[in-house]
Order: C-alpha cells, then sequence, then structure tokens
C-alpha cells in the first residue's frame, strides 16, 4: 500500500487519476481504517489530503457556510454561528458514532461512504447543501443529494474527491431537525431518519418546506410531495397527515435483523412529523 500526502488539490487529483488499484481518501479515517482492520478493503494508495488548504477550517461565505472536508462533526458542534443557522445539519453531524468517533469523523466523509442511513446526509439534503469537488479537470460543484447514487457508490469521477461542503445562507425565519430511530441510543446505525427544514412569513404560515427521508431507498431520498404537504400551512392536523402520507409513500427500505419494511416506513412518517413540529417551532424562535 502506498501512502502519499500530496501538496496540493491538484497534485492529489493527479495522483489519485493515475491509480489503477483500489484507492481511498484520508480525512478522518473513521470508515477506512475500521475497514482496513476488519480486512474488507485492501487499498493501493491511501491518499491523506487532510493538512491541504482549507480542509479544516469553517468560513462564512455568501451570508452561509463552507466547511472543509476534514472539518470533524466534533467541531462543527463547537461552532456556535454554525449551530445556530443550521442546528439540523450539526445534530446529523454530531451523530455519527461515537464521542470519540466524531472528532474525527466528518461530514464529507460520511457522504462519501453513500450509506442510505448516513446521519449527516438527510439535514444536507434538506439544507440545499452543496458539495465542491477537485478533480484532473479542475473543480465542479455538486448538490449533496445527488452524490450518493446507491448504497457504497457516488457519483464521483475519477481522481474526484471533496473538499468542502457548502451550506447557503439561512432565509430569516427557518428552522431545522433531524431525527432518527435506532434501537440503542448510541453508536448505532438509523433504522429510518428524517430531516425537515421550514421557513415561515410573519403569520407563521410555511413558505418554503424540504423533506428528506434516510435508510429507507438506497440513497437518502428528498420528498418533494412531502414538503408541498406543509407549504402554505401552520402545520394544522390536515398538513401533517399529508407530509406523513408522502413520507411513507416514498419509502422504498428492505427487511433485514434492524428492522422491517413496514416498521421502517412506519417509523419514518413518524420521525419526518416529529421533526417537522421541531424545525416549526425553531424557526418562530
Amino acid at each position: 500500500m502506498k501512502y502519499v500526502k500530496p501538496d496540493s488539490f491538484e497534485h492529489a487529483a493527479t495522483v489519485l487519476a493515475a491509480e489503477e488499484g483500489i484507492a481511498r481518501i484520508l480525512t478522518g479515517g473513521t470508515d477506512v481504517l475500521v475497514m482496513l482492520k476488519a480486512e474488507m478493503v485492501e487499498p493501493d494508495l491511501m491518499l491523506d489530503i487532510k493538512h491541504l488548504p482549507g480542509m479544516r477550517e469553517i468560513v462564512q461565505e455568501d451570508g452561509g457556510f463552507r466547511i472543509g472536508a476534514a472539518v470533524t462533526a466534533a467541531e462543527m458542534g463547537e461552532h456556535t454561528a454554525l449551530k445556530a443557522a443550521w442546528p439540523g445539519v450539526v445534530e446529523g453531524a454530531e451523530l455519527i458514532g461515537s464521542t470519540q468517533v466524531q472528532n474525527r469523523a466528518t461530514m464529507a466523509g460520511n457522504l462519501c461512504t453513500a450509506s442510505p442511513a448516513g446521519d449527516s446526509v438527510p439535514a444536507m439534503v434538506t439544507a440545499n447543501a452543496v458539495a465542491r469537488l477537485h478533480g484532473p479537470d479542475g473543480v465542479r460543484d455538486l448538490p449533496v443529494v445527488d452524490v450518493p447514487t446507491g448504497p457504497g457508490k457516488t457519483a464521483l469521477q475519477r481522481g474526484e474527491f471533496i473538499t468542502s461542503i457548502f451550506l447557503p445562507a439561512r432565509p430569516a425565519s427557518s428552522g431545522d431537525c433531524y431525527l432518527r430511530f435506532t434501537p440503542r441510543t448510541e453508536m448505532d446505525i438509523a433504522v429510518s431518519s428524517a430531516a425537515v427544514s421550514l421557513t415561515l412569513d410573519d403569520a407563521g404560515t410555511v413558505t418554503d418546506a424540504r423533506v428528506a427521508l434516510g435508510a429507507v431507498a438506497p440513497t437518502v431520498r428528498a420528498v418533494p410531495d412531502a414538503a408541498a404537504a406543509l407549504i402554505g400551512t401552520k402545520l394544522d392536523d390536515d398538513a401533517i397527515a399529508a407530509l406523513v402520507t408522502a413520507a411513507e409513500a416514498a419509502c422504498s427500505p428492505i427487511t433485514d435483523k434492524r428492522g422491517t419494511i413496514e416498521f421502517r416506513t412506519r417509523t419514518a412518517g413518524v420521525l419526518a412529523k416529529r421533526a417537522a413540529h421541531i424545525a416549526y417551532a425553531r424557526a418562530k424562535g
């Protein structure tokens, strides 16, 4: 196995594109090191990029936040302005593994692992987050919702890697929330999860909404019909019922030792309802 610590993004992209064997990116390492220890993968190349410029920084940009790909979940939780603007996004990141793991785990790494149950991804989707990719052909931006294409698979092209995640400016009177169901409180994988982001007018009516579900489809899934059910309402009973119906209809889970299709579908609707109420309360201040 080759270990390479590139001196620039361009160098990293060149090395990564040239590798014909198995390559892994090292930022936090919480997934790849576990896979190495379990002998699930034996990379030909380990590319360490966490030292490159901006990778460990959270900076304000255009009213939003650019979060370096090597910023840890713990660092996100300690950033007062980020947590105030996007509490749901930070909630998702802070549910990755244990406290010890969160001191290494990164939101970008969680995204690139492409697990349908990735805790940080649903809230990023509802935040309209955008991943910045560097590759042999330069830089491009890709909406987070389009990054995972299936379990363990992403839309990244040969030689590409994520350098940052951008969370856009938060409209006034907005709030978000991420919730999951797990058999255990900590260090467990979501059986189902839901994120909701809402914006209200002065009267408390929802003017914009986004809903995303995790662990109930091959990828984290945005649910436009569930969001549409909330727009123009104050989360009355009919709106919530329509939200739940749309959320359940969007589910296409599997049955495994963690839960049945029916259980995952039902809990996804319940979590979407609870997350909507919390996001609404946060939007009202």
